[in-house]
């Protein structure tokens, strides 16, 4: 055998190797489980991130909910990556998207079969915590959008993710809630965005710092929502920390600080 011949079946025996990797290491999730969330083309576009040199692993879940799941994702070098793969067979939450999509100056034209709404969602959700990281808020920094894959920034350490605060409330609450208020007004005036969806289930706690997850549904400023959404993100952040004993902001004085004129 020559040898460029040998070094082609290598190359063939090392995908498979990977393909394997990817498919059997890790999963606790059953086989219908699998197939709902890799299916064909979802297969090809994790390959392809693979061959890339994008992902070298793919271990198992980190997070499952009716829209996507989380995979724990290692590159070659060993940085983890969270690796976002939104169900395309879903069509659970079309009707409930379709409200932050229309609006959205970014996305004008976007087909309404479910498949290009998710590849739009995924999409947003990438330009969102692009936005959100250059306006200095903590959030996890995307890497690469794909079709229905989102690869970003693994919070945590060891396959293990950061805590919500739901899950661990904070050592030190007060500081944690100053800590949120700075970046709802980054988010919102260097960013141009409110997140949308702000409690304490998609904040996470990191080196005693908050960071800002699940941002596919934030909104621009100019959206018909944002006021409203913003005023219902300060108020559940009120309400948590308000239960944790902090002496919380009036929710129409923050939102006049966050927005930056009188209302």
């Amino acid at each position: 055998m020559s040898r460029k011949a040998r070094e082609r079946l290598s190359r063939r025996e090392n995908n498979v190797e990977r393909r394997d990797k990817m498919l059997i290491h890790d999963f606790s999730a059953d086989r219908a489980t699998m197939e709902e969330v890799f299916d064909k083309s979802t297969l090809m576009v994790i390959y392809n991130l693979m061959n890339a040199g994008v992902i070298d692993e793919l271990h198992g879940v980190v997070s499952a909910g009716k829209e996507a799941r989380v995979y724990w994702g290692k590159t070659k070098e060993g940085k983890e990556l969270a690796v976002k793969i939104y169900l395309t067979s879903s069509a659970d939450f079309k009707k409930g998207m379709q409200k932050y999509i229309e609006g959205d100056f970014r996305f004008k034209s976007v087909k309404r079969d479910t498949r290009s709404l998710i590849f739009t969602w995924a999409q947003k959700e990438f330009r969102n915590l692009e936005q959100a990281a250059k306006a200095k808020v903590r959030v996890p920094k995307p890497v690469i959008v794909k079709n229905n894959v989102l690869i970003m920034e693994f919070i945590g350490e060891n396959g293990e993710s950061a805590p919500s605060l739901k899950e661990q409330s904070p050592d030190n609450p007060e500081k944690v809630y100053k800590a949120m208020l700075i970046y709802m007004e980054r988010l919102y005036r260097k960013g141009d965005l409110v997140h949308g969806d702000l409690s304490e289930y998609n904040i996470m706690l990191w080196k005693g710092q908050p960071v800002m997850f699940d941002m596919s549904q934030s909104v621009p400023t100019s959206h018909p929502l944002a006021a409203s959404l913003l005023r219902r993100d300060l108020a559940n952040v009120n309400r948590f920390f308000s239960r944790l004993g902090v002496k919380v902001v009036p929710v129409e004085d923050v939102y006049k600080k966050v927005v930056g004129k009188d209302v």
